[in-house]
């Protein structure tokens, strides 16, 4: 599969353009936001619909508790927020309100990972991934271009359980094929290959197809997997990876503490080690920077990624794969 990168879309209005559809049909679906109207795309939805959208100001502990309140009144609240403060600010409440208390809310985590990148770490969201990955009883999903954003939002809407769903908001080429499955642990396998596979999510996804491109002119065979729920994850398609492939290569926006790659090396370090390399933001605190720039400096671009495959198959720049 080849991503033609000069042709990308917007996540952010496919999921507000998704909500709006949905609202339409269902008018328990409601909006809550903490000033975010702008930022969420919801401009659309509050014109639609004004008493549909509840703003709670900037109190991102309010905004959880009143969307909890709102499910345990039959609504299906979509929280919209920034996702460093929808997940650091109200860690508490989603555990306790959402999780725990198992009720039916969309967290709606905007502009993920290193988004707002020249705002510095403060507006960084690199740790959701791993936060939300420790609360118990609560889905993770990062959609990687804007079809898997509205099976998203469809899927969020009629699961009846609590689920967090990172929005990215720089656009995204398209990378999923139109039959694709979207469920619960369930991966999507974009490229075959039985040299590495490369496991990515969200924006990582269409520079891992782009590094499977590069590598292929090499001989260096990748399978290339997205993963749209981070949990519960495709245990089986990680399984396959260790044991079909040589080794696994896991690329995130995310800090490598807990997400996507810790899950994946959890799976195959019990169940059949495998070699493996794990990109995103190390245990540090990421530079002020535009956003580009940051995924250089972690290495989280094609380039980056294709060198992470090298390396564990212990080839040259110039290749050597064995497929």
């Amino acid at each position: 599969m080849t991503v033609v990168e000069q042709v990308t879309f917007d996540c952010r209005q496919a999921f507000a353009d998704e909500l709006r559809l949905m609202a339409r049909a269902d008018e328990r679906i409601v909006a809550v936001c903490n000033d975010s109207v702008g930022s969420s795309n919801l401009v659309g939805f509050r014109e639609e619909f004004p008493q549909r959208l509840v703003n709670v100001g900037i109190a991102e502990q309010d905004l959880v508790g009143v969307a909890a309140g709102l499910a345990n009144a039959g609504k299906i609240p979509f929280v919209c927020a920034a996702a460093p403060f929808l997940t650091g600010r109200a860690l508490e409440q989603i555990k306790a309100d959402v999780a725990y208390s198992d009720v039916h809310v969309v967290l709606c985590g905007q502009s993920p990972g290193m988004a707002y990148g020249e705002l510095g770490p403060t507006h960084h969201s690199i740790e959701d991934l791993s936060w939300m990955r420790a609360v118990a009883n609560l889905d993770v999903i990062v959609p990687a271009d804007p079809d898997q954003t509205r099976a998203a939002v469809r899927w969020a809407a009629a699961s009846g359980r609590p689920s967090y769903l990172r929005i990215p908001r720089f656009k995204v080429p398209a990378v999923t094929p139109p039959d694709a499955p979207f469920a619960p642990g369930t991966a999507v396998r974009l490229i075959d290959g039985d040299d590495v596979t490369v496991i990515a999510i969200g924006s990582l996804t269409s520079r891992a197809l782009d590094a499977a491109d590069r590598l292929r002119a090499e001989g260096i065979a990748v399978r290339v997997l997205n993963m749209p729920f981070v949990d519960p994850i495709d245990v089986r398609a990680v399984l396959a990876a260790a044991r079909e492939t040589r080794g696994i290569v896991t690329a995130e926006e995310a800090t490598t503490t807990g997400g996507l790659g810790a899950a994946v090396a959890a799976i195959a370090a019990t169940a059949h080690p495998t070699p493996m390399r794990i990109l995103g933001v190390p245990r540090v605190f990421a530079p002020t920077g535009d956003t580009a720039f940051l995924l250089e400096h972690f290495g989280l671009t094609a380039d980056g990624i294709a060198a992470a495959v090298r390396d564990l198959l212990g080839t040259s720049d110039t290749g050597g794969g064995h497929g």
